[in-house]
């Protein structure tokens, strides 16, 4: 075994800087500078290191490969190297040291502190005005006065200067200021300011705070000071408070298992977390004022206005293609989770006239894209006895007030430019183009289709060469007359042109395709043949095919998904981001929003 003053070997190919290696001829380290740090050098009788490489060293003259296993004393330059390294080595070490220690000593002073802090005790004074509950969004300045200027006191009441209240809420953030500790309390309505200054910032509960913690706060209103800024430039200075419910911290914090650098699995698996931070919110809300403005729209600011219904999401037929569908046992007959609400809402046309609904689709594709989930927020209308232009003049005109209406309230436009601040309103007229003039356009801009080929006529031009396309006009496009071979089973054939079929997708600058719709098939003959082309068995369809006999209509309509629509508003980059849920199947498909096992 190698000791001090002796031999200490180092073999480059087989040594081992571990605590198994001793430095011996029979088990040497792998490197010098471990050897120097199981063995420092010393000015007087100091080790001698001895080197080697018996695998892959010069071999002698005579090329004897054993001249590799005699050991040399390690040579001046490769000891000088050493040398800087081993002091870089020992002054990490040191201050590794320093550190421990005086972590250690925090550690230690910290723990005092709890202990010390176990024993503060706080309570209401009962001598102080009964307080009186608001929401943290309260501004009625006749219900809450605020106290202004300054005084020795951070509490006094004497003059009734400013509303004793008590709030409830959660910590969105804190920050401790020597003796001060400044808490931002949010509760969905509101974000509210609470100063806690005196043996309020000296309890075990102060000390151990955590964010996302509930609690109940009692103190006097007060102006912001000059120069200094808090949400709405109004603060809660604090008497008394009440831990409700406390979050858990260290490895289980929030901020840990939802940092919003962590990875988008991580976070989607935290989604519950996710949404309650700033930006998953306010997503939230300019969602519930888009779906206002949706129905506000349509019932209120077209003419003429379109009437709400319900339609079912459990269906036993397909819109879309069989392949997309969710299958269930329904009472032992095979259903489906709906594809889209369209040959419902078509039925309610005659007695009800143009209707639109707000309901669930559900699509079974097993993509992973940023533009997929399996269930998603499908905005339909149906409109009757109507052209195609029409149809394209009521899109544009629903989409641009749905955006002028939610924008008129000054809360959510806010909220939408910051979290999109590039964000124009559309102009009308939307530009229009034919399929047929886009797979022209495509080809004169060298972007190929999936094949890596230039795009011909009948293709189904792919997301990624749509988006590009759209995103080089940047500027909605209403993409019309899609070949009949591409399309739904149910669109009406052009008349000028039976190739194509009176058909649109609206593309939207950063994401693409955000609606489709057409004109509907009104003619008995030709949406039996429709059937027999796609392999359809009619019978099922009955209560659809019905409409064609019992007083038909040029009609027509379309689907929008609210979570494109509104990752286009708030400049979203995945559909993910857009919804309150966080399921996923074990095979990896899209995420959904609320998916869940039916059961009869």
């Amino acid at each position: 075994m190698a000791t001090a003053g002796g031999k200490i070997h180092v073999d480059e190919d087989i040594g081992k800087d571990d605590p198994s290696a001793d430095g011996s001829e029979t088990s040497p380290y792998k490197s010098l500078l471990f050897a120097h740090i199981q063995h420092p050098p010393s000015q007087k009788d100091g080790p001698q290191y001895l080197t080697r490489k018996s695998e892959t060293g010069p071999v002698s003259e005579d090329g004897d490969p054993e001249a590799r296993k005699e050991w040399k004393p390690a040579t001046k330059s490769a000891l000088k190297k050493c040398s800087n390294l081993y002091e870089q080595h020992k002054r990490k070490q040191a201050k590794g040291n320093d550190l421990a220690v005086r972590e250690k000593s925090e550690q230690e002073k910290r723990q005092r502190a709890l202990q010390e802090a176990m024993e503060v005790r706080i309570k209401e004074d009962p001598q102080l005005p009964k307080a009186f509950k608001i929401r943290l969004n309260e501004k009625d300045p006749a219900l809450v006065k605020l106290r202004k200027g300054t005084s020795e006191k951070d509490v006094d009441y004497a003059e009734g200067r400013g509303s004793r209240v008590k709030v409830t809420g959660r910590v969105h953030r804190f920050r401790t200021q020597k003796d001060v500790i400044f808490i931002t309390l949010q509760d969905g309505y509101g974000f509210l300011q609470c100063v806690l200054t005196g043996d309020l910032t000296k309890t075990y509960d102060a000390l151990t705070l955590t964010q996302e913690t509930s609690m109940e706060v009692y103190g006097e209103m007060w102006e912001v000071p000059p120069g200094q800024h808090a949400p709405d430039d109004r603060e809660l200075h604090a008497d008394y408070y009440e831990i409700i419910g406390k979050a858990a911290g260290e490895k289980e914090a929030i901020t840990t298992r939802a940092a919003p650098d962590a990875d988008p699995q991580t976070l989607l698996d935290n989604r519950h977390l996710v949404l309650r931070g700033e930006i998953s919110s306010s997503v939230m809300r300019v969602r519930a004022a888009l779906l206002r403005a949706y129905r506000h729209t349509y019932e209120y600011e077209i003419i003429p206005s379109c009437l709400e219904v319900t339609p079912p999401c459990m269906v036993q037929t397909q819109v879309e293609g069989g392949a997309t569908l969710f299958e269930f046992n329904y009472y032992g007959e095979k259903a489906y989770l709906t594809q889209s609400s369209q040959l419902y809402l078509e039925t309610c046309l005659p007695s009800l006239g143009n209707v639109f609904c707000v309901a669930p689709s559900f699509r079974a594709e097993k993509s992973s894209t940023r533009r997929h989930l399996s269930e998603y927020t499908h905005i339909e209308a149906e409109l009757d006895f109507i052209s195609f232009d029409d149809l394209l003049v009521h899109l544009e005109l629903v989409m641009s007030l749905v955006v002028q209406h939610a924008l008129a309230d000054p809360k959510i436009s806010k909220l939408v430019y910051d979290l999109n601040p590039q964000f124009t309103v559309p102009e009308r007229p939307f530009m229009r183009m034919r399929y047929a003039d886009a797979i022209t356009w495509l080809r004169e801009h060298d972007i190929k289709n999936e094949e890596g080929q230039p795009h011909e006529f009948g293709d189904d031009i792919a997301e990624a060469a749509e988006r590009r396309m759209t995103d080089i006009i940047n500027r909605p496009i209403f993409l019309t007359h899609f070949p009949v071979a591409i399309k739904a089973f149910y669109m009406k054939k052009d008349p000028q042109d039976l190739r194509v079929t009176e058909s649109v997708d609206c593309l939207m600058p950063g994401v693409g395709e955000i609606l489709g719709g057409s004109m509907r098939m009104d003619d008995y003959e030709e949406l039996m043949a429709a059937y027999q082309r796609e392999g359809i068995d009619p019978k099922p369809y009955y209560w659809y095919t019905d409409q064609r006999k019992y007083g038909t209509s040029p009609h027509g309509g379309y689907g929008l998904g609210l979570e494109r629509f509104l990752a286009w508003m708030c400049g979203r980059h995945t559909e993910q981001e857009l919804i309150a849920g966080m399921m996923q199947s074990k095979c990896k498909r899209p995420w959904v929003s609320s998916l869940t096992p039916l059961r009869p």
